[in-house]
């Protein structure tokens, strides 16, 4: 199963799941932007980080990492990857570091070196196998926990989910968002199985012919598309602006005055700039 693009996507798409995992509050995620990051240079990426939205030097910002396979070099990359991040940018807030394994038996990591970082709470490891339910049960971490469910109760788990969604969600886009997506974990776990097949095995045949369904799939394309058109133009705004660092370098502007008249940060231009 491709569980790094599972969790990427119910991350980005419910960063609250991800605060109760780590038992703050579900509305934290109101002050978060999740993305993955890279450190060009040399090419690493991270997973996950939740960037606080706002300038608040006082709120940490989360370093996400799924681990499903056993790699004795593990904590030595994911360490490496946040220091170098770290420095590449001019971010000055704490950060907190979250793994998630799916047992301990896959956590076979090298730690010693790394023990004042573990033992100080400044990593939660979390092991989706332990986790509990609490008395009202959560679809968020529920959904999670339906990524390592055995195959002979994963269909069964899936459409208790899908009730559960029903119940806890009034919104029916997103709604229907975390539907298709414990429809995605199930089609990963049956690859033999047909869509069709595994609509009628989770009973989503008839929900989705439902006006309610049918509505908010409506609703959620047309959103996609403003999206796809609002981020193209950005996206084409912005390269405008970075086709113009080289020559404003040549003209003896400094790093600070191009970002301060083009308003980029300062961090993307020295990127250009040691790129020309």
């Amino acid at each position: 199963m491709k569980t790094d693009t599972i969790f990427y996507r119910l991350f980005q798409s419910f960063p609250s799941i991800f605060f109760e995992l780590i038992d703050q509050p579900p509305q934290t995620a109101n002050d978060y932007q999740f993305s993955s990051v890279e450190v060009k240079q040399l090419a690493f990426r991270i997973d996950g980080v939740f960037l606080p939205l706002n300038d608040v030097q006082s709120t940490d910002i989360y370093f996400v990492e799924v681990q499903f396979q056993p790699d004795k070099k593990f904590y030595s990359r994911f360490f490496t990857e946040i220091f170098l991040y770290l420095d590449k940018t001019e971010l000055t807030n704490n950060w907190r570091g979250v793994i998630v394994y799916p047992t301990r038996t896959i956590d076979t990591g090298e730690t010693q070196r790394y023990l004042e970082l573990l033992n100080q709470k400044r990593v939660k490891r979390i092991y989706l196998d332990e986790l509990h339910s609490v008395t009202e049960q959560s679809v968020g971490i529920e959904t999670l926990k339906l990524v390592i469910e055995p195959e002979s109760s994963a269909a069964t788990k899936a459409r208790e989910l899908i009730g559960l969604a029903k119940q806890q969600i009034a919104n029916q886009l997103i709604q229907r968002e975390l539907i298709q997506l414990i429809e995605t974990i199930i089609v990963y776990k049956f690859p033999q199985k047909s869509r069709e097949e595994i609509e009628q095995m989770l009973g989503l045949s008839e929900l989705k012919q439902t006006r309610v369904y049918q509505e908010a799939k409506l609703e959620g394309k047309l959103e996609g598309k403003l999206e796809g058109k609002l981020e193209g133009r950005l996206e084409g705004r912005l390269e405008g602006k970075l086709e113009g660092i080289p020559f404003m370098l040549s003209l003896g502007a400094t790093v600070e005055q191009i970002a301060e008249a083009l308003g980029l940060d300062i961090e993307q231009v020295k990127q250009v700039a040691q790129n020309n």
